[in-house]
């Protein structure tokens, strides 16, 4: 059996709708803050690089969410965020609503919305004030 190890439940339930939408029966088991999923190991190459793909991507909430929970005081606010690195070397973290965030991974990369983040970050910490169309003429596209 494969074991895919989750540490909150969000991108646990999104792992699962994604391997059933797949027609895969993934055995679950959650148990003190711990998730897993297993899936048998016959599984065919393609399927096993989107499931691997996937689980990448789901593992970046999971981490977000798990470090969020870390910080989390004793009311045990839930939440996501998106992790924010500015030129200065400083790390950041944008309150974002989970359900959005796992809709934005449902969609996108890790990679993808790291790109994303990476290019908003950089227009406020380096503001352009051309248009669109002037930046895309210089740029020669």
């Amino acid at each position: 059996m494969l074991d895919y190890v989750f540490f909150h439940q969000t991108p646990f339930d999104e792992f699962v709708a994604f391997v059933r939408a797949k027609g895969l029966q993934p055995e679950t088991e959650a148990e003190d803050g711990n998730y897993e999923v297993r899936l048998p190991e016959d599984i065919d190459d393609a399927l096993s690089d989107e499931i691997e793909e996937r689980y990448d991507a789901l593992m970046d909430m999971n981490r977000a969410l798990f470090e969020r929970g870390q910080q989390e005081d004793a009311d045990n606010y839930q939440g996501a965020g998106v992790v924010l690195n500015l030129k200065d070397g400083q790390t950041v973290y944008a309150d974002v609503d989970s359900g959005l965030l796992a809709k934005i991974m449902g969609v996108l990369s890790a990679e993808e919305f790291g790109e994303v983040v990476n290019a908003i970050v950089d227009a406020i910490e380096n503001p352009d004030t051309r248009t669109f169309c002037e930046r895309a003429r210089d740029r020669g596209t």
